[in-house]
């Protein structure tokens, strides 16, 4: 069983409640959207076929007990469910970042899975998969990335769908560098009263001039 690896390194996490702590990242090769804002275009192809085992023991070769898979979309991939199970099982603690348009529902429940709803501003809202905020456990999360207010009042009407039970404190909205002012998001958040986390890229923060890697 093997997967097709576009890079694999050891970080600060960058996105997601886990941001500031080291991680390993898995970046999988392949991704079914071309959001307008993508950062990680070079992740569409490339890459080297790895088997389960080489990638489970070039990740713990950096002793970090957090892991993200990320791409690309890694749900792409018919063995990414797999190398979660395998990871889980070595008792590190698993990421998943995908973008919302595949079934997350065949992944292991120890998973955080970071699930992207994409807004009008990428091009591809129209290949979100709604159901799976039927699917959701307690311990994901949810993520607009956010150009314009547009995207904003898409978000706003999109979280009145997810479960009640669901922690708003686990919907994270994440405005793109220099599409909309991060003060003017804050502001609509704040005038709007939602009970949600606004959300930058660290990574993009500590490291401004490095475009992968990171």
């Amino acid at each position: 069983m093997s997967l097709i690896v576009n890079e694999l390194f050891n970080s600060i996490q960058g996105e997601s409640l886990y941001a500031g702590l080291p991680c390993t990242l898995v970046r999988l090769t392949g991704c079914n959207l071309r959001c307008s804002y993508c950062d990680t275009r070079y992740a569409y192809s490339g890459g080297a076929e790895m088997d389960l085992k080489e990638i489970i023991a070039a990740v713990s070769a950096f002793d970090c007990p957090l892991v993200e898979i990320t791409g690309g979309e890694p749900l792409l991939q018919d063995e990414t469910p797999s190398l979660i199970l395998n990871l889980l099982e070595k008792r590190f603690h698993v990421l998943l970042e995908t973008n919302g348009s595949i079934d997350i529902s065949c992944v292991d429940e120890r998973c955080v899975r970071i699930v992207d709803i994409k807004c009008p501003s990428s091009g591809e809202a129209g290949r979100n998969d709604f159901n799976n905020l039927k699917k959701l456990h307690l311990k994901d999360q949810i993520k607009f990335v956010i150009s314009d207010l547009p995207d904003y009042e898409f978000a706003k009407d999109i979280i009145k769908q997810i479960p009640a039970w669901f922690l708003r404190e686990n919907i994270l909205f994440s405005p793109v560098s220099g599409k909309v002012e991060f003060s003017d998001l804050a502001k609509w958040i704040l005038g709007d009263k939602l009970n949600v986390r606004f959300h930058i890229q660290l990574h993009k923060t500590i490291w401004p001039d490095i475009d992968r890697g990171i």
